[in-house]
């Protein structure tokens, strides 16, 4: 991941690579083959980099970027491989949280880990012997995508780089996997379980969410998350919707983050909660509303603020994607209705 995409955190770590080993589960060591292999196949999917053909139901599934991997693991598929977590590990395995308790609930080890730190290990990908590489939700370059074909077949993103919904994410790795109506219904289960969570916070509806990064060493910019980005993108699609300054940029752009001057801010005044990643001890917050042009924004004024504590799994999970969902919207969802109560 990618600063700001890894939330204001880039932390450099050694590879870890663990065998994976078979176990009862049929989905271990990649196996995702039932009946005839070449049931439902060939599939060739459309994506950015224009289209990929899948011949033959996967046996190895490798996946690269962020939470590619929950797809096939939700699924009941154990990738040979999948990317490190660098940004919100809590006990420093490369595994967030939700993926330990699939991983256990399967049977199944640890996949080989990717160390991304420095972009794409080829070498690493091509050494798991992958038929399928699953990168639905991605920033691929062209460049990445032509190396990893010469590997195996890739899905890439649909449109645009780190764009991805969680629901087109499990649309295109599932259908790449021979899993597309399996896919589906993971699709409606979430959106259930999203609503169910939503709906315990009344206060939350049609409530504007700036999803903001600012550096704690220069206020002089205001940087925030664009629809095109997951993260307002999920909240947006879940009835909260989005600060006039967000969808006004956002339509002019494909990018996922921008930037505008603090000398801007009376264009944040329609700002109902404002969602940073900080420290949980106040002292960004508290730092951002004494400062003379940030705290001209009311929501900032009022302390309606939001803080994910950085490199935490809960600030992870605001990345929603397959097995995170029901690891923390609540709690999530919790966080953001906390502060709309500064204020009361």
């Amino acid at each position: 991941m990618r600063v700001p995409r890894s939330m204001g955190l880039l932390v450099a770590a050694a590879l870890t690579s663990t065998a994976l080993v078979s176990c009862a589960s049929p989905a271990a060591d990649g196996d995702t083959s039932t009946g005839s292999a070449a049931e439902g196949f060939p599939v060739t999917i459309e994506h950015a980099f224009g289209e990929t053909t899948v011949s033959e139901k996967p046996e190895r599934v490798a996946t690269v970027a962020w939470s590619n991997h929950e797809v096939p693991l939700a699924l009941g598929v154990v990738p040979v491989g999948m990317s490190k977590a660098t940004w919100g590990d809590d006990d420093g395995d490369g595994v967030l949280p939700w993926v330990e308790e699939r991983l256990e609930e399967l049977g199944a080890e640890t996949p080989v880990l990717f160390d991304e730190t420095d972009g794409i290990d080829f070498e690493a990908v091509a050494d798991t012997d992958p038929d399928v590489i699953l990168a639905a939700y991605s920033g691929l370059t062209q460049e990445d995508y032509d190396t990893l074909s010469q590997i195996a077949p890739v899905v890439a993103y649909p449109d645009v780089a780190w764009g991805t919904s969680y629901e087109d994410m499990i649309r295109l790795n599932s259908e790449a996997i021979g899993l597309a109506a399996e896919g589906e219904q993971l699709i409606t289960d979430l959106q259930g379980e999203v609503a169910d969570a939503l709906a315990a916070y009344p206060e939350l509806d049609g409530k504007k969410v700036l999803f903001s990064y600012i550096d704690p060493k220069d206020f002089s910019q205001i940087g925030f998350y664009t629809s095109h980005d997951t993260r307002p993108g999920f909240l947006e699609a879940n009835g909260l919707p989005a600060p006039a300054i967000v969808a006004e940029m956002s339509a002019d752009t494909e990018e996922f983050y921008l930037q505008v001057s603090a000398e801007e801010a009376d264009r944040l005044s329609d700002v109902d909660i404002w969602v940073t990643y900080g420290d949980a001890d106040g002292a960004f917050v508290e730092a951002i509303k004494a400062d003379p042009l940030l705290s001209q924004i009311p929501a900032i004024a009022n302390g309606q603020i939001a803080v994910l504590e950085n490199s935490t799994p809960l600030a992870a999970s605001a990345n929603p994607s397959p097995l995170s969902i029901g690891w923390g919207i609540d709690e999530y969802f919790a966080v953001l209705a906390g502060a709309l109560s500064q204020n009361d």
